[in-house]
């Protein structure tokens, strides 16, 4: 079963965006093309630098950020930290292919989830729908102010 894309958010027409931060080259390409295929605005990071530099670029309309756990030169616990420091809300979806590396996955907070490798497409857009549904979209709370 396919899952069918996420529904627009915006009156406009806008799409959740999601910052997706994954060092496997396969990986990224192949989980862009997922998001963007259930109708997720995706922006790509290879590393935790490029991650940030996004952020700082877009962050008023990124409404997830998804990393992958174990990145070269900070790990996305790090990444998340530094991120939240200017926005505490951000939602989060932490993913790994070494079981929890390291994440204690029973105290993550309420904004922090966790998908563990290899997941199916169905689990990836299923799980994302979970989250946004659960966090007040970046947008809608910019757009009722």
């Amino acid at each position: 079963m396919t899952p069918k894309p996420f529904p627009c958010t915006g009156e406009r027409g806008t799409r959740p965006t999601i910052l997706l931060v994954e060092d496997e080259p396969f990986v990224l390409d192949a989980t862009c093309r997922i998001l963007q295929s259930a109708g997720f605005e995706v922006l790509p990071a290879a590393n935790a630098q490029e991650a940030i530099q996004a952020y700082g670029a877009s962050a008023p309309k990124i409404d997830l950020v998804m990393t992958d756990m174990v990145l070269p030169g900070r790990s996305g616990l790090q990444l998340v930290q530094d991120l939240r420091h200017g926005a505490p809300a951000i939602a989060v979806l932490l993913t790994s292919g070494y079981g929890d590396a390291g994440c204690d996955t029973d105290s993550l907070d309420a904004r922090t989830y966790y998908l563990a490798k290899p997941y199916s497409r169905t689990t990836l857009i299923e799980k994302i729908r979970q989250i946004l549904g659960a966090v007040p979209l970046r947008r809608a709370a910019t757009q009722s102010g």
